[in-house]
């Protein structure tokens, strides 16, 4: 039995080409995502164990709530005491913050990734070991600053060059006067890092004197663990001390992250390229198994048994899984090994990737060939099954390959259950909360899916029976499409099916995504009466130089800085907890914000007056005319008394107080955003200007309400392109089935074409009939995929709207209605090489195969 499925398979090569092309194109997926991410991941971990080669022990504030103004410093008393601390070679003294470098275009540089600003620690006139100079010397003075190769290299910067760069809003431009490398992960990940002197480093991060972090360097034959214990011993309370290799282990986690998360989402859409695998590849051995009725009665009939036949169709599977998942294999491994470089290419405005080799990992290796193999074998298990129950009495014809009346009858009874179940499931998943609603409806899409899948067959009756109108256009090659659609269903329903899934996931992204942008814009701009916000690219907060320089622009009327700083409040006596409050400057936050208000006003707002959201009043039992205890950061307690309640959006929410009442509580006041109000409303004249008294910061973004809108938009756009493209593979696949099914259709039907073509039909109509036979069946797929992908988008809408308050079901008609032409493209396309063959079908050989 081997042997004769060895010699099926090289007997069938050419009707099972596709079936190896789908599964080699998921398998490939897989494990070029596999091979990639675990490349990568590799060298992030590589990267951060050599950024830490000189970092045994790190000293660090440990989180300790010694709120307000009691935390810890690290000074360099410290440092000097840390020096004494028996098995310590070295101890640095480390200042980092934020720190945006401008690009010769004027772009951000490494924008979505750390940009790190540091202090070049140059102790008693020596070099940092820690960033060794390529290219000129150390930084001295607040207008001197030192770049890693790579950030000087992508922004085109040279020693001598002017940069431009930002901390805190307003452009700074010191000279370069250090290249320097350094083997930080964060670096080679795609972020920037900058260095100052220690001096200049403080001020802009810390303040004079004070360390972010202090690093200590063990002795030789001191380890770790050791040398930790031993520091411990000196440090006062409110700081720890972390080993190095637990803070590569950190850094390399932290990198990974966005990895992992890319892995994840690679591999569910390899994963539903593959199940959509799944009917191409049941449909094709169902059409073998049809066409090799007399072959398959006959092996029964000289004594194989049924078993024998079942593991003959399913040897035949394991041989064409595992040629395509070998293939897959390597063209995975070849696409893993050119996104490197081609990745690697984008070092000059984008992300390079840290060095590594190629990492083919065992699980690798295995997942992708289990998985190929198992997806064929699993698919080809039913057809297999079918085979072994063919009696040796079906020699004679071949009537066992039409469904029978009461099979059809249980698969939709089947399916009708199957889909009630999954409809009920999914309708009370609208019902809950979005985290306790989210899997509910994720496993009752699954079920309503498989459900609409069974009762496939049963649903393309109507379907093309309303179609046969337009069909009947087409003269008898119309009817005679229609015809063949409906004389297997099961067959139709298995062709159809693999374009089904992918439209209906493409489709639900797309109501979800649509709708979810038209209310992030209400939520992000609803509220806004300013003309213009102001903020850092990166969510960083703002000097509060930004304010004041925004006040002397020409055509602005007004200004109001958005605070964010952290206070106690005590609901009574014994519930005292820490809580953020927004600040806004009450004098101008009539013409800056338009809260929608439940209770109360803006009248009261201002002083000691504060509003507050309707979930916070909810949760703290607030309301209008409460009064609130507060402790501020410096230490010093207040009463405020809510004056209103509103509605949350983006831009307000929780407790919000008046800017005067909050600022002389507060070390150094900054702003999230500032919000700005033209004299005459937004123009082009005022945008420049602000731009302008802030330098034209590329880190600063200065956006009127069209700006957000448009932002959303196209962040919505970009996002569902995304998915789309990763969703095309489905698509892709679904083609094949197509082109398979026909194809093999035309091959099992060929003395029916010949007998056809006998009695006056001719190429062109023969070609008609096939390819409107195909254009049927894939706009039933799309029409099927794009109403089931409608109603999960509802759903989905339902489910996100406890979530977002607002959000409305918004349908795109147009993309719609593109989906829908896709579906019919899809269907023209695919029949091309099955039409051009029914066309080219010898006449005289035709009939004689009857």
């Amino acid at each position: 039995m081997f042997r004769t499925a060895l010699r099926t398979v090289l007997a069938h090569k050419a009707r099972l080409l596709m079936t190896v092309l789908a599964v080699t194109l998921g398998v490939a997926f897989v494990a070029g995502t596999l091979v990639f991410t675990s490349t990568v991941s590799a060298a992030y971990r590589n990267s951060s164990d050599q950024g830490f080669d000189r970092v045994d022990v790190a000293v660090r504030p440990d989180g300790a709530d010694t709120w307000p103004g009691t935390a810890p410093t690290l000074t360099p008393d410290l440092v000097g005491r840390l020096a004494k601390v028996p098995g310590v070679r070295s101890v640095t003294g480390v200042v980092s913050g934020f720190t945006a470098v401008a690009g010769g275009n004027g772009e951000l540089v490494g924008e979505g990734w750390p940009t790190q600003g540091a202090n070049y620690a140059a102790n008693s006139g020596a070099p940092d070991p820690r960033y060794p100079l390529t290219a000129g010397r150390a930084p001295k003075g607040r207008d001197e600053v030192a770049l890693d190769t790579r950030t000087a290299e992508r922004a085109g910067y040279r020693v001598g060059d002017t940069v431009r760069l930002s901390v805190d809003g307003p452009v700074r431009a010191p000279r370069l006067v250090g290249i320097f490398t350094t083997d930080s992960g964060e670096v080679a990940a795609g972020g920037t890092l900058a260095l100052f002197d220690t001096p200049t480093a403080q001020q802009l991060f810390t303040r004079p004197g004070e360390f972010s972090e202090i690093h200590v360097e063990a002795a030789p034959g001191t380890s770790q663990a050791g040398l930790a214990a031993a520091v411990d011993q000196v440090l006062p309370e409110g700081l720890s001390s972390a080993t190095g290799q637990e803070l590569a282990a950190a850094q390399a986690l932290s990198a990974e992250s966005s990895v992992t998360s890319l892995r994840t989402t690679l591999l569910a859409f390899a994963g539903i390229a593959l199940f959509v695998g799944i009917f191409l590849i049941a449909n094709t051995f169902t059409m073998l198994v049809a066409q090799r009725t007399r072959e398959l009665a006959l092996l029964r009939a000289v004594g194989a048994t049924r078993r024998q036949v079942t593991r003959s169709v399913l040897v035949e599977a394991f041989l064409v899984g595992l040629v395509a998942s070998v293939t897959g294999l390597a063209a995975g491994v070849g696409i893993a090994a050119a996104l490197r470089p081609l990745t690697s290419s984008f070092g000059k405005g984008g992300h390079a990737l840290p060095d590594g080799p190629l990492t083919v990992t065992p699980a690798a290796v295995v997942t992708s060939l289990v998985l190929g193999v198992g997806v064929t074998m699993l698919a080809a298990w039913l057809p297999g099954r079918r085979a072994a129950r063919i009696p040796p009495v079906a020699a004679m014809g071949s009537v066992h390959a039409v469904a029978t009346p009461r099979s059809l009858a249980v698969r939709n009874a089947l399916g009708a259950l199957i889909t009630t179940v999954g409809a009920v499931t999914v309708l009370g998943a609208t019902g809950m909360d979005w985290e306790d609603g989210q899997m509910v409806m994720v496993l009752g899409g699954a079920v309503l899916m498989t459900g609409v899948l069974i009762l496939t067959p049963l649903l393309s009756r109507p379907f093309i029976a309303a179609a046969a109108p337009a069909l009947r256009a087409f003269g008898v090659c119309g009817r005679l499409a229609g015809e063949n659609a409906l004389r297997n269903p099961r067959r139709t329903a298995a062709t159809a099916s693999a374009l089904t899934i992918g439209l209906t996931l493409i489709t639900a992204l797309t109501v979800v995504g649509v709708s979810s942008e038209r209310s992030i814009d209400q939520r992000a701009t609803g509220a806004l009466s300013a003309d213009y916000v102001v903020r850092m690219a990166t969510y960083e907060p703002l000097s509060g130089t930004v304010e004041q320089r925004l006040r002397e622009v020409d055509g602005v009327g007004a200004v109001s800085p958005l605070r964010e700083a952290s206070v106690r409040v005590a609901d009574d006596e014994t519930n005292v907890t820490e809580t953020y409050v927004t600040g806004l400057d009450a004098a101008t936050v009539r013409s800056m914000v338009r809260p929608n208000f439940t209770d109360g006003s803006l009248a009261g707002f201002g002083g000691r007056g504060i509003i507050v959201s309707t979930g916070t009043a909810e949760w703290r039992g607030w309301r209008t005319g409460t009064t609130v205890p507060v402790t501020y950061p410096d230490g010093q307690r207040d009463r405020l008394t809510v004056a209103g309640v509103f509605e949350a959006d983006d831009l307000l929410s929780g407790i919000v107080m008046d800017t005067r009442t909050l600022d002389p509580h507060l070390e150094t006041p900054r702003a999230s955003q500032v919000l700005v109000k033209a004299e005459d409303g937004p123009g082009e004249a005022v945008g420049r200007g602000i731009a302008a008294a802030l330098g034209d910061s590329p880190a600063v973004l200065v956006q009127s309400k069209q700006d957000l809108s448009d932002a959303i938009a196209r962040g919505t756009t970009m996002m569902l392109n995304i998915l789309s493209g990763l969703l095309a593979m489905a698509v892709v696949v679904a083609v094949l089935g197509v082109v398979n099914t026909l194809a093999m259709s035309v091959v099992e039907r060929a003395p029916e074409i010949g007998m056809l073509r006998a009695v006056g039909l001719d190429r062109r109509g023969a070609r008609r009939m096939v390819r409107l036979e195909s254009l049927t069946i894939s706009l039933f797929g799309g029409v099927l995929g794009i109403g089931l992908g409608t109603f999960f988008g509802w759903a989905g809408c339902r489910l996100l709207a406890s979530d977002t308050p607002g959000l409305e079901l918004v349908l795109p008609w147009g993309r719609l209605a593109l989906f829908l032409a896709l579906a019919g493209l899809v269907g023209v396309l695919a029949a091309l090489w099955p039409a051009r063959r029914a066309a080219r079908l010898d006449l005289l050989g035709a009939i004689r195969a009857e």
